[in-house]
């Protein structure tokens, strides 16, 4: 597999978080698609056939947004990822995420319960709330967060640290969510956010199997001293 005429074996791999026969969990950068897109470079499946254990796989169980980083889940054997999809279908899979916010929420904690579809406009495309949609139409979405602390960011500004919990896995949902809360992630221009790096990622995840699969990803490098500034202690510091 190629990348613009680069090898990916002569590439440095994303970190590998977790590893048996059964998966991979990697930590996947912030800017890397999991799959090729129209705009080329490096995807996670260029990686695939050194992670590959025999003539088929591996194969992704789930997605991350080409902009998240953290723990994405690789399925090394077919019976592997059918066990996957099953779970993270059924809501049962544990996925928590981390993401700088604008703005302080006026409570501690809460739970946005609200469907999204897809809404397109020219060549852009964008998931809103899905009020006016009958709900047949409209999966649905639901997030948990939980404030971790809050700060200034510059004159007049003051962001948060969101840990955020998704219960489904809608298309951007935890995007969309955050910005229904009236407290875009940062980096996010598409929901309402500022411009340069999203600032959010997939910080821990946990597939209830036997034996169970999980990992914990550490903070991408775009959003530690943000983290720190909000009362994160880097446990590697």
């Amino acid at each position: 597999m190629m990348m613009s005429g680069v090898a990916a074996s002569a590439v440095t791999p994303p970190k590998i978080l977790f590893q048996d026969k059964r998966f991979l969990i990697i930590d996947k950068p912030a800017g890397m698609p999991v799959h090729p897109d129209r705009a080329g470079g490096l995807n996670v499946e260029d990686f695939f056939e050194a992670w590959g254990q025999g003539k088929a796989g591996p194969w992704l169980a789930h997605r991350l947004d080409r902009d998240t980083a953290g723990c994405l889940v690789i399925a090394l054997k077919k019976s592997a990822l059918l066990e996957a999809q099953q779970r993270f279908a059924a809501g049962l899979v544990q996925k928590t995420y981390w993401a700088v916010v604008a703005g302080i929420p006026a409570e501690q904690e809460g739970e946005i319960d609200q469907p999204l579809v897809k809404r397109t406009q020219g060549n852009a495309w964008k998931m809103v709330p899905a009020d006016r949609v009958p709900a047949a139409a409209a999966p649905p979405a639901r997030t948990s967060w939980r404030l971790r602390g809050s700060g200034p960011r510059g004159e007049g500004q003051k962001i948060s640290w969101l840990e955020l919990h998704p219960h489904t896995g809608r298309t951007h949902q935890l995007r969309a969510h955050c910005a229904a809360l009236g407290h875009p992630i940062l980096g996010d221009a598409v929901y309402g956010g500022d411009g340069g790096p999203l600032c959010l990622f997939s910080r821990a995840i946990m597939l209830p199997l036997d034996p169970p699969a999980g990992a914990t990803a550490p903070a991408p490098p775009h959003m530690r001293g943000l983290l720190k500034s909000l009362g994160w202690t880097d446990p590697n510091a």
